[in-house]
């Protein structure tokens, strides 16, 4: 019975995963092929669909270079599934904590698909022409350095700085003005879910080496125990 309800929460996780990864990787495809890089259509005054590409992590974040970045992700990923593996099998764990961990995985996984194949598939966007797809190993960069796309943008209000403030004083500015895609947003939610609800399970991610050094310890003082009761019991004989 168990074994089955694992197997089930295996399989219902892996649906959504790909489930998020088609939806993802449908709205970049269209954007891609039907956008000009920059070209923004206006859904409402605080929502924006626009395109534009970025070499970093979510949110358009770059810290280090392209080729390394890829591969950080790829290692993170590979991390993240183990660890969904692993907490599938245990059986322990609430299925909203393992879902939310799956939804991390599924954005994760969608940056990863741009950087590994778009360069490859892809000819280089421009402001002047829309993307099209050419031959495999035709595209414009080498796998891994594949640029991600963004499109959503939500500049909920404008504001301008007082003249008297240091610095800023006079400039224009929007709240929440990133872009961002699909894949990003996954893991956003799942991370602040996570934070939000999650905060026994998080907690026991660093209480798994406390608990196997009390059970080490638990077993030498029983060793300890076990053998002076065998002396004991060697010197009244």
């Amino acid at each position: 019975m168990e074994k089955t309800r694992k197997l089930h929460i295996g399989w219902l996780v892996t649906a959504m995963v790909v489930v998020l990864l088609i939806i993802d990787q449908w709205i970049k495809l269209y954007i891609k092929t039907h956008f000009c890089l920059g070209e923004s259509v206006r859904v409402t005054d605080w929502f924006f669909i626009e395109f534009i590409e970025n070499n970093g992590m979510a949110w358009g974040m770059s810290f280090i270079g392209k080729f390394w970045l890829s591969l950080l992700r790829s290692v993170a990923i590979v991390g993240l599934i183990w660890y969904l593996h692993r907490i599938i099998k245990q059986g322990t764990y609430r299925l909203l904590y393992i879902i939310l961990v799956a939804m991390v995985l599924a954005g994760a996984i969608g940056n990863m698909i741009d950087s590994l194949f778009y360069g490859l598939i892809f000819t280089a966007s421009s402001p002047y022409y829309v993307s099209y797809m050419v031959p495999f190993g035709d595209g414009y960069a080498p796998v891994l350095m594949g640029k991600v796309v963004d499109m959503f943008r939500f500049p909920f209000f404008s504001y301008t700085w007082p003249d008297w403030v240091p610095f800023w004083g006079g400039q224009h500015g929007t709240f929440f003005d990133p872009v961002f895609n699909f894949a990003d947003a996954c893991v956003s939610v799942g991370i602040i879910a996570l934070l939000l609800f999650c905060r026994k399970e998080l907690e026991q991610l660093g209480g798994d080496k406390d608990d196997k050094k009390d059970e080490k310890g638990k077993d030498d003082v029983k060793d300890k125990k076990d053998k002076e009761d065998k002396n004991n019991r060697e010197e009244v004989g």
